[in-house]
């Protein structure tokens, strides 16, 4: 394939990636967004392997390193639970992160590449920007899938003057970075690059674990975006337009869904980074404090209570959270909302942009299950509904229907917005016991007059409701 016929290719595949981001910001849509996105990568992998920059000999290298790499892919897609789905994306981060860094050492020693004066200060800057974000993205997406899945607690990890001493390693990386710059040979200019790489590691690893466990929608929204700026360095280093397009494309649109996601938490994209919700020691409460912590006790119900409420009720919504997810409940959801909808009664789903692990999370598994696009409603555009509706259901949520967000500035998610269930005629929460939230906040939301718990797997429960509404 000829140099020119290679860049078209790229072009092509430029063109399908930006298509399939548009096809993605839609459920309607997002199936031909996936195969868009598919079909860019595909081509792009035939011109990178049949381009003029790879040799016969090499190409046998590259096959095989495609088939064992596709194997694992076709493995973990066929094997991966979607409750698993944001610590998968986490994992693959890093590996783009790793990419980033083993093409920016390879460059370096590459004793092929000849350049002087200008050229030659530009490419050291590339080989030194891609491996620093490379490190912080590599890292820094590991921790995300421990904490994601349980290996790593939630809390934030937040050490005496750590913004001291993320000071002091930013000072070292740049002075680093001048030593890098100023030495005469490779061997005189690879300590100070591996010094970087290890300052880089440990920055990611302390700057995920600031981050508490209510702020891991963002984090992994900012890993996307990290991953996606180190990609855009790799092209450069590679002098490969294509990785650049499409690591611009990723980091840029990783950076806008960051900035989307803190809106929706009420959050600022500096304090994320500087620690999450929950962080420092609690407060020492007063007599005031403790009157006004949420006083009786919860109201339990059955399934077949819950089975009568619904069937009664002319308009439902359900929130869906994590708890709908490790249960894999999504399916009997939308039995029951057949069965309630053939009997007349408007539902509707209320999505809040950070239910779950990672941003769209409750959005794919309604998806997976046949939902209706159509009663799949955001925050924004169901939140005032509240008032007049009969039954709101939540299935596995907890912080984001806290009204603690609203009425407590003192909690740690004071000014976040929150679905206002409370407001309904009746709530019913679903949740396996009394335990707080991902943030480890109370939730008052629980005891409130027109709340009821019901407690149980939710997955078992809800098949109970089915059964009794069929009944």
């Amino acid at each position: 394939m000829s140099q020119s016929l290679a860049t078209v290719a790229y072009l092509g595949a430029a063109i399908l990636f930006i298509l399939s981001l548009g096809g993605l910001s839609n459920p309607e849509t997002s199936r031909r967004g996936n195969l868009f996105g598919m079909l860019g990568m595909g081509l792009a992998i035939v011109a990178t392997v049949f381009g003029p920059r790879v040799t016969a000999d090499g190409v046998a290298w590259i096959v095989a390193a495609l088939v064992i790499g596709g194997g694992i892919g076709l493995y973990a897609a066929k094997t991966v639970k979607m409750t698993q789905m944001p610590e998968l994306v986490a994992l693959m981060h890093s590996l783009v992160g790793l990419a980033a860094c083993l093409v920016g050492f390879a460059s370096y020693v590459d004793t092929s590449i000849q350049l002087a004066g200008a050229e030659k200060a530009i490419h050291e800057v590339e080989i030194y920007v891609g491996i620093l974000i490379g490190a912080v993205t590599f890292s820094g997406s590991l921790i995300a899938f421990g904490k994601l899945n349980g290996k790593i607690g939630g809390k934030p990890l937040l050490l005496p003057a750590r913004h001291w001493m993320n000071l002091v390693a930013l000072l070292a990386v740049i002075y680093f970075g001048y030593t890098f710059m100023q030495a005469p040979s490779i061997e005189a200019g690879m300590p100070a690059l591996i010094i970087m790489t290890v300052i880089a590691l440990l920055f990611g690893v302390h700057m995920v674990m600031a981050i508490g466990g209510a702020d891991m929608p963002v984090v992994v929204s900012m890993l996307n975006s990290y991953s996606g700026w180190a990609a855009a360095a790799t092209g450069f280093m590679l002098g490969n337009d294509l990785l650049i397009v499409t690591g611009a494309l990723v980091g840029s649109s990783g950076a806008i869904l960051s900035y989307i996601m803190c809106q929706a938490m009420n959050r600022n994209f500096l304090s994320v980074i500087a620690g999450g919700f929950g962080s420092g020691a609690p407060k020492k409460k007063s007599a005031d404090d403790a009157a006004a912590e949420p006083q009786g006790e919860v109201t339990p119900v059955s399934a077949v209570e819950t089975a009568d409420m619904l069937r009664d009720a002319k308009s439902v919504i359900i929130i869906p959270g994590y708890g709908m997810a490790v249960a894999q409940a999504q399916h009997t959801v939308n039995d029951i909302v057949k069965t309630l909808r053939d009997k007349g009664v408007n539902v509707r789903f209320a999505i809040h942009p950070v239910a779950g692990r990672m941003p769209g999370h409750m959005n794919v598994l309604l998806a997976e299950a046949k939902v209706p696009y159509d009663i799949v409603m955001e925050m924004d555009e169901i939140n005032d509904d509240f008032a007049e509706t009969d039954v709101a259901i939540v299935i596995g949520a907890n912080d984001i229907v806290n009204p603690a967000a609203q009425d407590d500035p003192d909690s740690p998610i004071a000014g976040m917005p929150v679905l206002e269930v409370w407001k309904a005629k009746q709530s019913i929460v679903m949740k396996r016991s009394m335990a707080s939230g991902y943030a480890g906040v109370d939730n008052p939301l629980f005891y409130k007059d027109n709340n009821r718990m019901l407690f149980g797997d939710a997955k078992k429960m809800l098949d109970e409701v089915l059964t009794a509404l069929r009944g």
